[in-house]
């Protein structure tokens, strides 16, 4: 089975990390998801959201699959941590730039550092979607730091030529060009075609 790590961080936007582990669990992917405890937060104010039971449990609530897995970040003993732990690739989606920094100057201070550190030294695909406006010169050097190590960089920038109607037209577009950079097909949203 397919497997990818998806990892939530504290950025505006933690919509857009839901709906493609969503779209990732309706593909019959198995998904290795870990948030931060900023995204915690964050789609509890976006999402409402309620975080009273464990993380897991309110994950498994709003993503009923049995291929969902689910950590927590200060547990850098997961198996995601690990290179012997095989997977097809790890989204961090939104990425702050916070986390954009300790990526590319390998911290492993938790799980998701950890993950993305692994997935660097392993040579595994590495997807990050920045969310961040305006970018200072240290997170654009951040992120060619990372382009440089073959990083895919996606940042959640949507378009509209193919005239969204709502929210959701939106998030699908940005979901689906994360889909196109792992090369998973979908239909999300109708391409430019002039």
């Amino acid at each position: 089975m397919t497997k990818y790590i998806v990892a939530l961080t504290g950025a505006s936007g933690v919509v857009y990390g839901i709906e493609l582990t969503r779209q990732l669990l309706e593909k019959g992917i198995e998904i290795h998801l870990v948030a931060s405890d900023p995204a915690i937060i964050v789609i509890e104010q976006e999402l409402g959201w309620s975080f009273h039971n464990t993380t897991e449990e309110t994950f498994k609530k709003h993503l009923p699959y049995e291929h969902l897995f689910v950590y927590e970040n200060k547990n850098i003993a997961a198996r995601i941590a690990s290179g012997s732990f095989i997977t097809d690739g790890m989204v961090v989606i939104p990425c702050t730039m916070a986390s954009v920094a300790a990526i590319a100057q390998g911290y492993g201070r938790n799980l998701i550092e950890r993950a993305a550190d692994v997935i660097l030294k392993e040579k595994r695909p590495l997807y990050i979607v920045p969310r961040e406006t305006p970018l200072s010169a240290i997170h654009l050097r951040n992120m060619l730091l990372l382009a440089e190590m073959g990083v895919s960089i996606i940042p959640a920038m949507p378009a509209f030529y193919h005239c969204p109607r709502n929210i959701d037209d939106m998030i699908a577009f940005m979901v689906g060009k994360v889909l196109d950079a792992m090369h998973i097909e979908h239909d999300l949203f109708t391409r430019y075609d002039k």
